[in-house]
Order: structure tokens, then C-alpha cells, then sequence
């Protein structure tokens, strides 16, 4: 126990001092098991966890869904959605910011990245937006928390690597998000309806478009539709796997991109070389989450905390809203992947010893969703709000304060969702217990 909170010290000191989060995962993970074990079984223990990570057959799902994300992006599929959301709400006051949260969600869900999502979007729905003459607040804010369902809305990297760390299954995962996703598509457009009230000057309406306008507008998004229903159908289906999902969807959206006359040789070949360098960052951090989580568990961190959470005798709400609070404390001082990978192998074996009425598969599947709302609310929290991060460095005129500011509505509504989501498991639950109903 000792040692593991020397490690975290020791951990959280490295990360401050900007070492990289994979390599000092990594590093504190195999000096701590060579100082309680030996050199040798530490340096076997780096050489196997390297090797088994880097020839795993289900963590190939990382690179397929990282390259179809940038296919989709190339494409140039997010002019559509927007065009589309906004031929249905742009009327509306403050209805291109809520075209701005749709086209996000639309987006999110063939991208599986919420920072690629928050900066592409951010290029397609800032120049209405302020020809409208919106607020910059409410514009950055719409987008800046739009972005956030990227890894929430199906196919998401997070559940991936959630699903690696607690063994659960990744079609369910991608199940469980979707009514959590549309919900909180629905909330942010309500948190725009409810600013522009306060304040009609923030996002004033703009023209009307006729109706054939708006048919033809969602003629444009069909492609984005096909693939989304091609991806989760097959895997609610049975049609294939999470893995070869990944393979489908890639293809498909490098048919589509390429369909589009979107891809040269010179764009495929940058195309595959951003993927390879992201899938290559994610693997260090995987790999190092790997060798520190082992370090932790035979140093008996996670069992003595979970003896000692069920020495509490408290009930198992109470449980949830202390980890809640852990991770919107969290949320405010590190990134949002290395937040799970340090404290989802800690807490998910205290969850499956908690008596919530679900099954054990249902009750990892129900985490997932509560990690991963509050990682979308670390995203946009200050002070280490990526997407916030990534806005001001496409709109660098914009001040920080202002984007900030911009998505204090958005945070309300992200609180009263997660509290939603605990109350009533059944939201993230209904679509993965049908799912596992199917013969």
C-alpha cells in the first residue's frame, strides 16, 4: 500500500514536470515492480507487456478507427452536417449554435475523436456563426462542448481501451453510448435555448431556408448515415466484430473519401502517417498504463482500497458520487486518456463488489458510461480543457476567458446528465441488454 502511494507521488511529480504520460507510467511501473521483486522478472515484465500490446489482435481496432476517422474527415463530410443542421434549426435563436451541437454529434459518430471533432468543426461553424453576428462565448461554447461526444457517441476510442482495461465487451460499449450521446446532444441544444433566452443577443436567428433547401441538405449527410448504420448494425447485428467493424468502416470510408475526389496519393500517404504517429502515442500510453497498473495491483493498492471502501458501510450511490467527485477533482489537472488509464483499473474492481442489482457485465458496461461522461466534462473544465485548448489554438483571437465563459452552460447541463445517467442505469443499459437478448 505504501509503495503504491509513493508511485503515484512519484507518478503525478513526473507528469508535472512534463515527462510524457506513457513513459512515466511506464517508468514508474517497472522501477516499483524491480524494487519490490527483482530487475529481472521487471525487465521481463516491460519486454512481454510490449510485445503482447504490440501483437494484439483486439487492440488493432485502435488504428482502423483512428485512420477511418481521418478518411471521414478528408471527405469532407462535416460541411454537410453542418449545412444540414443548420437548414433545420438556423432559424431558431441561437439554432446555428444548436446546429453546431448536432453537427458534432453527427460528426462524433463516424470520427470517434472529440479534439479532431472540435477542431474541424470549429472551421466549418465559426464563419456563420459570426456573420450572424453571435457571440464569440456562445459559438466557442457550442462547439467547444459539441466536440466532447466524440468519445461518448459510437465508435469511441475511450470505450476501446476501456473495454481493454476491465475485459468488457466492446459492442455493448458502443451500445451503451448511443442514448447517453443523444442525450446529451438534446441537452446542450437545450442549454443554448436557455442562454439565448437569458440573453436574445447571443445568438440571434438567421434565414429561413425553404423546405425543398432543407430536403436537399439531408440528402448530403446520407453517406455519414450509411456508415454509421453499416458500423453499429453489423456489430448490434452479429454481422462482425468491434475489430472487423473497424476494417468495414475504414474501407468504406476510404471508398467515400475517395469517391468524393477528396484523395491523392500525396493526402493517403499523410493520411496513414498521422494515424500511425497517433496509434504509435496511444500504444506507449496503453503499454505504460499496462506496467504501472501491474505495479499497483502487487503492491495491493487496489485490494486494500477496496477492502477499505467496503469497511465504510455505505451505501453504493455514495461510492459513485465519491468517484464522480475524484475525477471532476482529476479532470481539472490531467488529460482526459491518462485520467482513465491511471484510475479505471483502481475502481472498476470496487464497483464489481458493489450491489447495485445489475450483473457484473452490466455494471462495467454502466461505469463505462459515467467514466467517460465525466472525461467529456474534464475536456472543456478549466484549467486543462483540451477542446477549449484546441479551439483557441484555431481561433487564436479568441481569448481563453471567452471560451470558458462560453461553455459554463454546457457544463450545467453535462452535471445534471451525469446525475440522470446514475439515477437511471436503464438510459446507458436498455440498448446492450436487448443486445444481449439476441439468440
Amino acid at each position: 500500500m505504501t509503495e503504491s502511494l509513493i508511485g503515484f507521488a512519484v507518478l503525478f511529480t513526473l507528469v508535472f514536470l512534463r515527462m510524457p504520460i506513457g513513459f512515466a507510467m511506464a517508468l514508474v511501473g517497472t522501477v516499483g515492480f524491480g524494487m519490490m521483486v527483482d530487475w529481472g522478472p521487471a525487465l521481463a515484465m516491460l519486454g512481454q507487456n510490449t510485445f503482447e500490446a504490440g501483437f494484439s489482435y483486439t487492440l488493432s481496432v485502435l488504428p482502423l478507427f483512428i485512420l477511418m476517422g481521418n478518411l471521414v474527415t478528408r471527405a469532407g463530410i462535416s460541411n454537410e452536417l453542418y449545412h444540414a443542421a443548420y437548414a433545420f434549426l438556423g432559424h431558431r435563436r441561437g439554432g446555428l449554435a444548436m446546429a453546431s451541437v448536432v453537427a458534432c454529434g453527427g460528426f462524433a459518430a463516424v470520427c470517434g475523436s472529440s479534439l479532431a471533432t472540435a477542431a474541424t468543426m470549429s472551421k466549418v461553424a465559426m464563419p456563420p456563426m459570426r456573420k450572424f453576428g453571435y457571440a464569440d462565448s456562445l459559438a466557442t461554447g457550442s462547439i467547444a462542448a459539441g466536440g466532447t461526444l466524440g468519445i461518448l457517441i459510437p465508435p469511441s476510442v475511450i470505450m476501446v481501451i476501456y473495454g481493454l482495461l476491465t475485459q468488457a465487451d466492446i459492442g455493448k460499449l458502443f451500445m451503451a453510448g448511443i442514448l447517453p450521446g443523444l442525450l446529451g446532444v438534446v441537452m446542450y441544444v437545450l442549454a443554448v435555448s436557455f442562454a439565448t433566452w437569458l440573453k436574445p443577443e447571443l445568438g440571434p436567428p438567421a434565414e429561413r431556408l425553404p423546405w425543398v433547401e432543407r430536403w436537399r441538405a439531408l440528402k448530403g449527410v446520407s453517406g455519414m448515415l450509411a456508415l454509421f448504420a453499416l458500423i453499429m448494425g453489423g456489430i448490434y447485428g452479429g454481422l462482425f466484430t468491434p475489430t472487423e467493424a473497424a476494417g468495414v468502416g475504414a474501407f468504406a470510408a476510404f471508398l467515400m473519401a475517395l469517391l468524393r475526389g477528396r484523395l491523392t496519393i500525396p493526402v493517403l500517404i499523410d493520411l496513414l502517417v498521422d494515424s500511425a504517429r497517433t496509434t504509435a502515442m496511444l500504444f506507449v500510453i496503453i503499454i505504460g498504463a499496462m506496467l504501472f497498473a501491474n505495479f499497483v495491483t502487487f503492491a495491493g493498492f487496489a485490494d486494500a482500497l477496496k477492502d477499505w471502501v467496503a469497511g465504510l458501510n455505505v451505501a453504493p450511490l455514495v461510492v459513485v458520487l465519491a468517484i464522480v467527485a475524484i475525477y471532476m477533482v482529476l479532470g481539472c489537472l490531467i488529460e482526459s486518456l491518462s485520467m482513465i488509464l491511471l484510475t479505471v483499473p483502481i475502481f472498476y474492481p470496487i464497483m464489481l463488489e458493489l450491489d447495485f442489482g445489475l450483473s457484473q457485465d452490466m455494471v462495467l458496461i454502466w461505469f463505462c458510461i459515467v467514466v467517460v461522461v465525466m472525461t467529456e466534462i474534464s475536456l472543456i473544465t478549466p484549467p486543462v480543457g483540451m477542446n477549449v485548448f484546441v479551439l483557441r489554438g484555431v481561433l487564436p483571437d479568441v481569448p481563453l476567458q471567452t471560451i470558458f465563459r462560453g461553455v459554463m452552460p454546457f457544463l450545467i447541463s453535462d452535471f445534471v446528465r451525469i446525475a440522470l445517467l446514475i439515477l437511471f442505469p436503464s438510459i446507458s443499459l436498455l440498448l446492450p441488454s436487448l443486445m444481449m437478448s439476441q439468440p
